[in-house]
């Protein structure tokens, strides 16, 4: 039995080498051979052997890689170098900026030390950079509305883009050059913002949906609905956000201007879509009362938030992980993403039809009955209210005067809490609803669409003093959305002959398009 369990080790021991053969050797293995002659440097002094036939495809051929002059090589620029270019063009553009201030200043102390000078120059330029961060981060808040001129009669707005049916919603790109806007006609559009020039983007099959992660439609529908009801760019121009009656949240590539991905899950409309600044985190509010978040540079699902007991209109995103939402149950919601929290604020209104942050701490709703809202995160209820801000000018009938009423069922501005009235105006129908409200990033300046004939372009006051009305862009139709340029030089508007989500009213004379009219500025 000893012998036969011995001659079984045997057996199964593996077989080194025999004696006198060459054992295995990776250096005389011809793969690794070739890997390490492709791992040479050209500027060794071996000499590279080639047959004839090579040197004759090398001639009659066009170069290879290797073989690339100097010129090709200084081109290819990594990602960090781009950054650090960029970097030091805006860092000269600043010190250009410091030193012109300073050298005003000079004039008029006189002579001034060299070596003091650029110590001052570098405080200067260190002081402008400090000041650009706070106002871009939110915590300063820049003064534009007070340097806003006053538009004369004959400035109007230009429509730039014409669509089919209404324009529901446009998003401006984080550098002002680029527009899109969307439409109940399912047409996507990108122009340019100087030139106009639009590209429109086409809707794929449903095969290539259904590969792009889109589900079967429910109900009847045999197709995926392209009644596009909101848009969001991200802040790096790189995608494109779109929801709708399908229900899906779609992901474009703005370089391309091609579909590449779907986000299902939602039961009800995607009504709203916004990204969080400086992010690629994409929230999508609903009819089915919830808000999802969305990674779009993973394509991939994060979260689900709820707490809305109806439908949800409008949502916003700063940097901060903080969604503002507003929905039919009367309420708007202040949802804090880290924390798991939530605060609701209760409006008097019958219903909330836009909100817009104004920094992390302050933000602006509008209302179905014509009122504009200024809210703080510290009080439950408005700050400030507008009473009728969109009303239809009309003269007072005898009986309104004595009642000392309005349609609406607001008193004047004597009898109202912290209210302005506007005089002469009382509302109509769906006309003065407050369909869009937008704020200037970081700044003072805000503007309001409804259906009423005109944009209104606000003030908001220093400690939360409220809204003052600066003046009225003539422009006919339901104002569905609203965007202001980053620089405040220009504001957008989505315009239709019908409101966003409905065919309650209709204004024929109106044009479906995108219409921009230009600020100027002190």
């Amino acid at each position: 039995m000893k012998n036969k369990n011995l001659k079984r080790k045997n057996a199964s021991a593996p077989k080194g080498p025999k004696r006198g053969k060459k054992g295995f050797s990776f250096n005389n293995d011809p793969f690794f051979d070739g890997e390490l002659k492709r791992r040479k440097k050209p500027g060794d002094d071996e000499d590279i052997e080639s047959s004839d036939e090579e040197s004759q495809e090398f001639n009659d051929g066009a170069p290879l890689g290797g073989d690339k002059t100097a010129a090709e090589e200084e081109e290819v620029e990594t990602a960090a170098e781009k950054r650090k270019r960029v970097a030091e063009g805006y860092l000269a553009k600043i010190r250009a900026i410091a030193k012109r201030e300073q050298e005003e200043e000079d004039e008029e102390r006189g002579s001034v030390d060299e070596g003091e000078r650029e110590g001052e120059r570098d405080s200067l330029v260190a002081q402008i950079l400090q000041q650009e961060q706070l106002e871009e981060s939110g915590r300063i808040r820049r003064s534009i509305a007070s340097r806003v001129q006053k538009p004369e009669t004959t400035d109007r707005f230009q429509f730039v883009v014409n669509h089919r049916q209404s324009v529901n919603a446009v998003a401006l790109s984080e550098d002002d050059v680029r527009g899109f806007s969307a439409s109940k006609d399912g047409s996507i559009v990108h122009w340019d913002v100087d030139s106009g020039k639009a590209e429109k983007y086409l809707w794929p099959s449903e095969v290539v949906l259904r590969s792009h992660g889109a589900k079967d439609p429910q109900g009847r529908g045999t197709k995926h609905s392209k009644h596009v009801l909101s848009l969001a760019i991200s802040s790096d121009g790189r995608y494109l956000a779109s929801g709708g009656l399908d229900r899906h949240v779609h992901l474009w590539d703005t370089r391309t201007r091609e579909h590449i991905q779907a986000f299902p899950g939602h039961r009800g409309p995607v009504s709203c879509l916004t990204f969080r600044q400086g992010t690629s985190e994409l929230f999508s509010g609903s009819f089915d009362r919830t808000v999802k978040i969305w990674n779009a540079e993973d394509r991939a699902y994060i979260n689900t938030l709820f707490g809305h007991q109806s439908e949800l209109l409008t949502i916003d995103c700063l940097r901060k992980e903080r969604v503002l939402t507003v929905g039919r149950d009367r309420t708007m919601h202040l949802f804090k993403v880290p924390e798991e929290s939530q605060l609701v604020f209760r409006a008097p209104a019958s219903s909330l039809e836009c909100c817009c942050f104004i920094n992390n701490d302050e933000f602006l709703s509008g209302s179905d009955d014509g009122s504009i809202e200024h809210w703080s995160i510290m009080r439950k209820k408005p700050l400030h209210i507008v009473k009728n801000a969109h009303a239809m000018v009309t003269p007072h009938s005898s009986e309104q005067r004595d009642n000392e009423r309005l349609p609406n069922g607001h008193r004047d501005s004597t009898s109202a809490e912290n209210g302005i009235q506007i005089p002469g105006n009382y509302c109509s129908s769906a006309c003065s609803w407050v369909s869009s409200i937008a704020v200037c990033r970081s700044s003072d300046l805000a503007a309001s669409g409804a259906g009423n004939g005109s944009v209104h372009v606000w003030e908001i006051e220093k400690e939360s003093k409220g809204l003052r009305p600066l003046f009225e862009l003539s422009l006919d139709g339901f104002v569905n959305s609203l965007a202001f340029a980053k620089s405040g030089q220009f504001l957008v508007a989505g315009v239709g002959q019908e409101p966003r989500l409905g065919r309650w009213g209709r204004t024929r004379a109106a044009q479906n398009g995108v219409a921009v009219h230009s600020l100027k500025l002190l």
